[in-house]
């Protein structure tokens, strides 16, 4: 007998104040524990959190929401118990809801454009979203493919980061068989060894890469393309490629005494750091532009200075929290109100110790015996926007001082590097070396000069949020499906059956 579905309470956001699920004790993220910070709400909890969105009418959180989500949908299918069908839902529009609802910066999208934002508390959408898949997929949630008609094509889909995700599980959707290439062992990208372990549980995408098989994905990985297999060769076998080959080229700020002993760039920090917490010997490739398997300093005690206010940022200055340092300062050139991280996070690292310098622009690393000692920063003040609109960062005349250091993690962000075999196949950069792309208004979305190969994510929008990547590999897929439709793809050989029909 099922359960009559509860009426709704149009107060509920007056009786129920907002609520995020129980958090690990500080005590315990300060002596180490890794886990995600955030637990799971329970059945109650969430269907209470869910039946505080006021339906508004004009949501503002789909819109703000690069995915678009059918968000005041699927939370009242969550409020009603109707977990299966919310998951559904989220996955029309969403091909990782359960690792956007973990790691995107809802304050800065859905949620800080929630109607109850002012004043009341937004609705508590990532984590209803993240409750929503997890209960689903524990159940037995798979994705219906019991309609999809094989299309006969094929496409590989180069990087399994969360671009090329998206892309492989649209076009399994649409009777495409997708072969995900990358050069990692493992499939996720920073998903897996980027992002810190207390965002993203790393048994969520291990998860996910079932889902996904379940769906038809293959996987080949450890495999680098370019390296191991050409794009001549993908052309060959497969009637479309999709390029999801990240940002990952770090931005050093061109400081003196970088190559000093501790002196660390921040994602080889947080990919070799993921995989000792993870107990992951490195089997793959290294990043261009530096050896991603560095010796990791031992933090104990130590005094640890992060350059950088995004969430690489944060996601280092928490992590050197869980890896014993004494102190950790973040360095940040513009005030807290133009940091671009997430504030949650910048909450959250502030909570859990660490101690936050804004309008500092570093201008040297300081050192003794070949190893640093300290950044030499100066005070700044806001001054007229840039080409991007931020307020620039002056530097103000006689405030220089110095910051005391045993180790230093520059994370001024990261720039797509273009593969050079990307060119003899006539496929275009942007002067800033991004992949060029028809965009998603294009006739065939994200198609770039080479009529069968398509990109997005990172390498074509320049370091983003998953949820971008996410988008842009979903609208690629959507380019792709409609090329092969229209009769593109590979010229395949002729059969016995054509030579007759001829």
């Amino acid at each position: 007998m099922t359960k009559p579905i509860p009426k709704k309470n149009v107060f509920e956001f007056l009786e129920l104040p907002r609520e995020m699920p129980r958090r690990i004790p500080l005590a315990l993220r300060r002596e180490g524990d890794w886990g995600e910070l955030y637990g799971r709400f329970n059945d109650e909890a969430a269907r209470h959190q869910a039946g505080r969105c006021l339906d508004c009418g004009n949501p503002y959180c789909s819109w703000k929401c690069p995915l678009h989500n059918y968000i005041p949908n699927w939370l009242e299918l969550a409020r009603e118990g109707r977990v299966h069908e919310a998951a559904t839902l989220c996955h029309e529009t969403n091909p990782l809801p359960e690792i956007c609802g973990r790691v995107c910066p809802q304050d800065r999208l859905c949620e800080g454009s929630c109607t109850l934002d002012d004043g009341f508390g937004a609705v508590t959408i990532g984590a209803v979203e993240k409750y929503i898949v997890d209960r689903a997929v524990a159940e037995g949630w798979r994705p219906d493919l019991s309609r999809v008609v094989a299309s006969g094509r094929r496409v590989a889909v180069v990087g399994a980061g969360p671009a090329g995700l998206s892309c492989a599980d649209r076009l399994a959707r649409a009777g495409i068989d997708a072969v995900v290439y990358d050069r990692y062992e493992q499939i996720g990208g920073l998903l897996q060894f980027g992002i810190p372990s207390f965002k993203l549980d790393k048994s969520v995408v291990r998860t996910r890469r079932a889902i996904l098989e379940g769906m038809g994905v293959v996987f080949r990985l450890g495999v680098e393309v370019g390296r191991d297999v050409s794009l001549d060769a993908l052309l060959d076998e497969y009637d479309a490629v999709f390029l999801g080959l990240g940002s990952y080229r770090y931005t050093d700020g061109g400081l003196p005494g970088q190559d000093l002993a501790g002196v660390l760039p921040a994602l080889p920090f947080l990919v070799q750091n993921g995989r000792v917490v993870g107990g992951v010997q490195s089997q793959g490739r290294p990043i261009a532009g530096w050896e991603d398997r560095i010796e990791l300093p031992d933090l104990k005690g130590r005094r640890v200075v992060v350059l950088g206010g995004g969430d690489t940022g944060m996601d280092c200055v928490r992590s050197a929290i869980r890896l014993g340092a004494a102190e950790v300062t973040c360095a940040y050139r513009r005030d807290e109100a133009n940091m671009p991280g997430s504030a949650r996070e910048v909450a959250n690292a502030r909570e859990e110790g660490v101690q936050f310098l804004f309008n500092r622009q570093p201008l040297e690393l300081l050192g003794r015996d070949g190893r640093v000692t300290g950044v030499r920063v100066a005070e700044t003040r806001l001054g007229e926007p840039d080409a991007n609109g931020r307020r620039r960062a002056e530097t103000v005349e006689g405030s220089e001082s110095t910051l005391t250091a045993d180790v230093v993690i520059i994370a001024f962000g990261f720039r797509p590097d273009a593969p050079e075999w990307l060119a003899a196949h006539g496929i275009e950069l942007e002067a800033d070396g991004r992949i060029r792309t028809s965009g998603e208004h294009g006739t065939h979305p994200y198609q770039t000069a080479h009529p069968r190969v398509f990109a997005g994510g990172d390498a074509v929008r320049g370091a983003d949020l998953v949820v971008t990547a996410a988008f842009e590999g979903r609208e690629a897929a959507a380019g792709i499906t409609r090329l092969l439709r229209n009769g593109g793809g590979r010229e395949l050989p002729a059969t016995a059956d054509d030579a007759a029909a001829a």
